[in-house]
């Protein structure tokens, strides 16, 4: 017999849907609810979680369909530093979410990673009230952030993070040495730059029975 729908339920999820919930019913505006942190932490999992939890209201806007086209970034050179800051349409992406607030028909990009590409106008929103905003960067651009009614930040250990890391590159297609050099050349390093803005956020969510990480340049 298939378990009870009650006792599958996470209470944790449960109370962030009625955080988000609360905060739709005091606007007639869309809600743009920020899921930051660094790469690794979950982000992708907990935005769908909340849509799947808040369906048909939400839907989620990924800072990734803002990566730039790789073509674009072999002409910088800047390939093998993807998902680093200046390797996103920071402008577009600010534009759009303007737009996202006051529009209600609005095309979003999303990321395909079996293409390592951006897939323009990958999800539309229509009458979802919700979007959403998943992304590393949301504290780091000074002014995505006054665009967002909250911002949450996902927070986990250094080692944790390398290792889901490393295991997504190779799923990715790279072996062990490129996944490796990849995590701890470049993701690593926007992990520490994006975990100075923690102190930021309006609320930080850790995974259960880890300890907070320490702030960059902080005595463990």
């Amino acid at each position: 017999m298939e378990p009870d729908r009650a006792e599958r339920r996470d209470p944790v999820l449960e109370q962030l849907v009625r955080r988000v919930r609360a905060r739709a019913e005091r606007t007639d505006q869309r809600v743009l609810l920020g899921i930051t942190g660094p790469p690794g932490t979950g982000k992708s999992t907990l935005a769908e979680g909340l849509r799947a939890a808040l369906a048909p209201d939400a839907e989620i806007a990924p800072m990734d369909g803002y990566h730039l086209p790789n073509a674009v970034l072999d002409e910088r050179g800047a390939r093998e530093r993807k998902g680093e800051p200046d390797t996103f349409d920071v402008a577009g992406f600010v534009a759009n979410l303007r737009v996202l607030r006051h529009e209600k028909t609005v095309p979003w990009p999303t990321f395909d990673r079996s293409t390592d590409e951006p897939t323009p106008a990958g999800v539309t929103f229509t009458t979802q009230r919700i979007a959403l905003v998943e992304g590393n960067y949301l504290l780091t651009w000074a002014e995505v952030g006054p665009l967002l009614d909250e911002i949450w930040y996902l927070d986990a250990p250094r080692d944790l993070l390398a290792q889901r890391l490393i295991d997504r590159h190779r799923q990715g297609g790279r072996d062990e040495e490129a996944a490796r050099r990849k995590v701890y050349e470049s993701d690593l390093r926007n992990a520490e730059l994006i975990a100075e803005t923690r102190d930021r956020a309006d609320l930080v969510l850790r995974p259960p029975g880890v300890d907070p990480a320490p702030t960059p340049g902080s005595t463990p």
